[in-house]
């Protein structure tokens, strides 16, 4: 049984439990999420879809636009993917009602008198934007989908997704944890040891938490986690952006949607050139096998996605919901920190019913967080 690491503690505490009705749900609700890569997304298919232990429909209309709806028909309560995609509506595979974007329903062909009129199922915004299908699932009106301008111009763009077997706040305090990154990733990801880290700095700004280092090789790179879910990095003279969400599939486990851009030349002005690459995803046998102690990373044959399964390990061997209070945290540490008093506090008003923080995007100078 995972442990929820919530014991005792008021409900703007747990930012693991994003479900329907939980306070944290409640909160990421409040944003866009990516669903979907785009290009996995074909014309005329309706795919089942789970995000934050809700289940949803997810297809694309004919005329290529995407649309997402509840999981169940009204009728009978079969699952909506099942049926067919006709034009922009869809019909279910039992019955045959037939239901509009909007979630309108507009046909029941067994019926002698239809009601079309009275039966109407939820229906969600969606927007596709850098390769990723993009949904709003809150009750309130959606805000404006954030931009990162950053992205639309550049040699190549890498569009991936991975599942992780682990709550997300797992991955998203990974994110900001300089620290591991010479241990966990030894000879993988750079040679930089430990030290070559100094003093951990992290400050809030207008889109979230952001920490900066100056690494071994005099090379700068920058970390911001945008709330609630997203990391952001930059690294100077390499010409290198990348960007993941971190979106709840349920509890205990969820989607990293990624971007890898390789900007090239600094005047490059044009759309980069889109990759899609297959799912990412550590194989969930072989990462048992490493904490059952089975199996050794370092002898792992397999190395095509070492990085991932290097991180996978770590963030599962943390417990899929991490006992938080048995924690013994230290100065490397203050990133976490930093994310986990932002989301508290913002829980908090959400709780209270006081005003929440409005994030906004802007470009963040690469300089130092100290």
């Amino acid at each position: 049984m995972a442990t929820n690491g919530q014991r005792n503690q008021p409900e703007w505490e747990d930012f693991v439990h994003t479900g329907p009705g939980t306070l944290a749900g409640r909160f990421m609700r409040r944003f866009w999420h990516p669903i979907y890569r785009s290009a996995s997304l074909l014309a005329g298919r309706g795919v089942p879809i789970r995000i934050m232990s809700e289940d949803f429909t997810l297809y694309r209309g004919e005329s290529g636009e995407p649309h997402l709806l509840a999981f169940r028909c009204a009728h009978r309560g079969t699952q909506l993917s099942t049926g067919w995609v006709e034009g922009d509506t869809l019909r279910c595979f039992y019955h045959g009602w037939v239901y509009g974007p909007d979630g309108q329903c507009l046909e029941q062909p067994a019926e002698p008198v239809p009601f079309c009129q009275r039966i109407k199922i939820r229906s969600y915004p969606t927007q596709e934007y850098l390769g990723l299908v993009f949904a709003y699932l809150g009750a309130e009106e959606s805000p404006v989908l954030p931009r990162y301008p950053e992205f639309e111009s550049g040699d190549t763009l890498r569009v991936t997704a991975y599942i992780r077997e682990c709550n997300f706040f797992n991955n998203i305090e990974n994110g900001v944890d300089w620290a591991h990154v010479p241990f966990t990733h030894r000879g993988t990801l750079g040679n930089y040891a430990a030290g070559d880290l100094g003093g951990v700095g992290a400050r809030e700004n207008a889109y979230g938490v952001v920490t900066a280092r100056e690494l071994g090789d005099r090379r700068l790179s920058l970390l911001e986690f945008g709330m609630p879910n997203v990391l952001l990095r930059r690294e100077v003279r390499r010409s290198f952006h990348a960007l993941a969400w971190r979106v709840p599939i349920d509890d205990e486990s969820h989607y990293s949607f990624n971007l890898d851009l390789q900007v090239g030349d600094e005047s490059t002005s044009h759309p980069p050139r889109m990759v899609n690459v297959p799912g990412r995803h550590a194989p969930s046998a072989q990462i048992r096998a490493i904490l059952a102690g089975e199996l050794s990373i370092d002898t792992t044959e397999d190395r095509s996605e070492i990085v991932n399964l290097q991180d996978s390990v770590a963030q599962i061997g943390q417990g899929v919901i991490p006992d938080r209070q048995s924690e013994r945290l230290g100065h490397s540490d203050l990133p976490i920190i930093a994310v986990r008093n932002v989301w508290v506090r913002e829980l908090r008003a959400l709780a209270e019913g006081r005003p929440l923080k409005q994030w906004t995007r802007a470009d963040e100078p690469l300089v130092a967080a100290r």
